[in-house]
């Protein structure tokens, strides 16, 4: 299942730089002063610096770091897929050769829910509070419909050729989406959701989802800090060009179910719902929610 995501096209960042990992180069930007500190885990087919507009909002009262994961984005290139506890151990690494001090609140969106869930199992005394951005949750299958469940949902999820053949789409949604982010940072991005790496990175870490939740499982659930999740209602066209409406309405309503769950988990939880954005436009088209979600938590743990 492992497949080398080994590129001759190399990636220059516009903007942070690199810490060695493991002999690899890991791509971290950080910005602000202050904590708890912030760490954005980004989903599969993205990567840190498409949270950048949030960041530099985030920036403004704490400490805010994107990064991406190895074998994605400007990192070195790593087999994939990988464990979460791989991955996990990774950014702790990562944070600490940066000297950037917990608890940290984590920013997880789509599959980096998994990596956010591992990171809190092996290192909890490090972790002051989570947001959830429509984030990967070890028990999707258990509110889903057979055909929403993990191991479907990557056997239905685009081939190799199919992204090619929509890449003339994928930059046209990827410019509209980045158009207020500063060009020296909007023009590689676009170029990079655009590349070789792009496509098989995304593949590559998509295959392992019911592995992850099964590696999840095997550990406790989120930990009882500060946690808010934001379920964006929206369509999106990814999904609705893969699955019928029915499927779709299923899945909405089974995410619904399985984040108030989670919230009602712990003790200072609480779902928000935004019916106005959908899965991958969520961090462009309402970063003031996602900000202030994040704001909220991190006062919240500033309390506790």
């Amino acid at each position: 299942m492992t497949k080398n995501t080994t590129s001759s096209v190399q990636f220059t960042p516009p903007v942070g730089g690199f810490q060695e990992s493991d002999g690899r180069h890991i791509f971290v930007h950080r910005s602000g002063i202050g904590g708890p500190a912030v760490v954005f885990l980004p989903g599969a087919s993205a990567v840190g610096l498409d949270y950048f507009g949030v960041q530099q909002e985030v920036s403004k009262f704490t400490t805010a770091v994107v990064y991406d994961r190895g074998g994605t984005g400007y990192s070195d290139d790593v087999p994939l897929p990988r464990t979460a506890a791989a991955v996990a151990t990774e950014l702790h690494e990562l944070l600490h050769a940066q000297e950037i001090s917990g608890p940290y609140v984590l920013v997880a969106h789509s599959l980096g829910g998994a990596y956010a869930h591992r990171f809190t199992q092996l290192y909890p005394q490090e972790v002051a509070g989570l947001v959830w951005l429509d984030a990967f949750h070890r028990d999707w299958d258990d509110f889903m419909p057979p055909e929403a469940r993990l191991a479907a949902s990557v056997q239905m999820s685009p081939t190799e050729e199919q992204l090619r053949q929509g890449l003339p789409a994928i930059r046209q949604m990827c410019a509209e989406l980045l158009v207020d982010y500063p060009e020296h940072v909007r023009k590689p991005l676009i170029e990079y959701h655009v590349s070789d790496k792009w496509i098989h990175a995304g593949i590559a870490e998509r295959a392992s989802m019911a592995d992850l939740a099964t590696e999840l499982r095997e550990g406790p659930d989120l930990p009882d800090v500060p946690l808010i999740a934001l379920t964006p209602m929206g369509i999106d066209p990814g999904q609705q060009a893969l699955m019928p409406e029915e499927t779709l309405q299923a899945m909405h309503d089974g995410k619904e179910r399985l984040y108030a769950a989670m919230t009602n988990a712990v003790s200072q939880g609480e779902h928000r719902v935004l019916a106005d954005t959908g899965h991958s436009q969520l961090v462009f088209e309402r970063r003031d929610a996602v900000v202030q979600a994040i704001r909220d938590v991190v006062d919240r743990a500033a309390r506790s």
